[in-house]
């Protein structure tokens, strides 16, 4: 195994504060939110904490700035995985790779263990199989779930339904099924592995919901006044015993000092400086998010048609129809050589389209950005939502289209397209119609109010006071209670 490192160049003082151990799957969208909710355990909460990495399949993990350098970082050592099918979805393969980590997972935490008595073990949702690990060295073990939390109420609704199932057995979800606040989701809307019960991907699911339940608790990054219904309805459930309970602590999004820090000054935020207020459309659909050709053509005509300015994170388009693409392309990939004919030079002075990736947190918080184009991924829904910044919603995979039903029916604070169906191309006039109303229409002013709403929001649940600090100050102190009682 590697050595261990410090986050900073100055080494970890000894110290007898309590000790907690986090576990990032490899996976950037996990790695972010977690490296903030250590960063404040260690800050605000008086804890000293080592962060567990896994090998990386892509590209190279850059841990944030902002976290203390008296963090240790722990990363295991590399597994074999070359065995596995060359299709095999990513998430199977996340689940594989820390599977086949968990020998290395146990020394580590047997060393730290006999030197440092732990306070808790804290994995993310992909690393459910290292709960029996916290189990053996009798620690609490609770579940940092990255997304929102709707989806571990789907989870919960998994699990549930297979309450006395026979051994193989694997039963289907309601269709549609209702969710706590008034949303009601086709198969279409649930992430793709729940969406066929014969799949082998569906029994992995309902292994990991079941492993869920040896959690102590859930520290869920969201916060109250974002899903009210679903917190509500996991207190209820919590009650009953059914399921472990859940503990709001976010928005727990990546720092515009992180950001400054990893990239710089870059010209786009110049050319925002010279935008006026809240004028500008920004388009991102993340970091793994990709569109076909067609698609990419027909959303730069869209956005030329709405007259109005954008801001746009191009990637390169899919030629195999997938709607995602982790990782990095070709050295001699160029997004902007997908751009129609003359599209560049139609939209100079009030268009900008910049290859790959942005700092995007910035750019959403800037005083020129007025919408959001967004896959809707988990992170940039809260990114969002802690920017006062209203989406329209084009989700892609995963949880995407959950979160934009959650955004556009629950919250109010999102548009979305309704001509496209899975599988079909947004016409280039659904996507200046849409621009259009965010940006003009009274439908349009309703979500940028309500976006304002949730802005506020997000910063008094963070507030000293606020509802997330009360929860995580509470896990708290159960942790270091129970360190002090001893087993």
């Amino acid at each position: 195994m590697e050595s261990l490192k410090s986050a900073g160049s100055a080494p970890a003082p000894p110290t007898m504060r309590p000790h907690v151990v986090l576990l990032a799957s490899p996976d950037a969208g996990h790695l972010i939110p977690l490296c903030e909710l250590t960063r404040r355990l260690v800050e605000h909460h008086g804890f000293s904490a080592t962060l567990v990495t896994f090998h990386s399949l892509s590209e190279q993990q850059t841990l944030p700035s902002s976290l203390p350098a008296s963090v240790t970082i722990a990363p295991l050592p590399a597994v074999k995985i070359d065995d596995l099918p060359t299709d095999a979805l990513r998430p199977t393969v996340l689940v594989e790779l820390i599977r086949r980590s968990l020998p290395s997972l146990r020394t580590l935490l047997r060393s730290i263990s006999s030197t440092t008595p732990i306070a808790a073990l804290v994995p993310d949702l992909l690393c459910s199989a290292a709960l029996p690990l916290a189990a053996e060295l009798g620690v609490p073990a609770y579940i940092f779930f990255t997304t929102n939390i709707t989806h571990l109420y789907l989870v919960h609704r998994l699990v549930e339904l297979h309450e006395g199932a026979s051994p193989g057995e694997y039963r289907a979800l309601t269709d549609p099924l209702d969710i706590p606040g008034g949303l009601s989701l086709c198969r279409t809307d649930l992430p793709e592995g729940y969406r066929c019960s014969e799949e082998p991907v569906y029994a992995r699911l309902l292994a990991a919901g079941r492993r869920y339940r040896l959690a102590h608790g859930f520290l869920a990054n969201s916060f109250n006044e974002m899903e009210p219904a679903a917190v509500e309805a996991f207190r209820q459930v919590a009650e009953l015993g059914a399921f472990p309970p859940v503990f709001p602590v976010g928005p727990l999004v990546r720092s515009e000092s992180d950001e400054e820090a990893a990239a710089g000054a870059w010209p786009l935020l110049e050319w925002l400086d010279g935008q006026p207020a809240r004028s500008v459309v920004f388009v991102s659909f993340g970091s793994g998010g990709a569109l076909s050709v067609e698609q990419t053509a027909e959303l730069a005509a869209g956005l030329e048609a709405s007259g109005h300015r954008f801001l746009w994170v191009l990637r390169m388009p899919s030629l195999d129809g997938r709607s995602h693409a982790f990782g990095p392309g070709a050295d001699d990939d160029d997004p902007l050589a997908w751009h129609p004919e003359g599209f560049v030079q139609r939209t100079e002075g009030r268009g900008l389209a910049v290859a790959a990736w942005a700092p995007q947190v910035r750019v959403l918080s800037h005083p020129a950005t007025a919408a959001f184009v967004s896959h809707c991924g988990w992170n940039s829904t809260l990114e969002s939502a802690v920017a006062g910044v209203p989406v329209i919603a084009w989700p892609l995979h995963t949880e995407q289209r959950m979160n934009a039903l959650l955004l556009e029916e629950s919250l109010g604070v999102a548009l979305r397209p309704r001509a496209r169906e899975e599988g079909c191309v947004m016409a280039r006039e659904e996507v200046a119609a849409a621009v259009k109303e965010l940006m003009e229409g009274e439908n349009g002013h309703a979500v940028r109010r309500r976006a304002e709403e949730l802005q506020q929001a997000a910063a008094r649940a963070l507030s000293p006071e606020g509802s997330s600090s009360q929860a995580l100050e509470d896990v708290a102190a159960k942790w270091k209670a129970a360190l002090s009682h001893g087993p």
